[in-house]
């Protein structure tokens, strides 16, 4: 799998995962909603450690910087 998030990207993920775990646990928002926020939450952490959203692929989104050739 070739990197396509950039670092940027992989924070705003995390801070998303972060808020969406303390509403979920401060019983803010529950039940399915709450159940299909967690998974997607765990999705997220999932590509952000891996640097690599199979989404932007089909999409063809690259965040991740180049390096420039000589």
């Amino acid at each position: 799998m070739k990197k396509n998030m950039g670092t940027t990207d992989k924070i705003i993920r995390v801070i998303i995962v972060v808020i969406v775990v303390a509403l979920y646990f401060t019983k803010t928002i529950s039940g399915t909603l709450g159940i299909v926020l967690m998974i997607l939450a765990g999705i997220f952490v999932l590509t952000s450690l891996i640097s690599f959203c199979p989404l932007y692929t089909l999409v063809g989104i690259n965040t991740c910087k180049t390096a420039k050739k000589n």
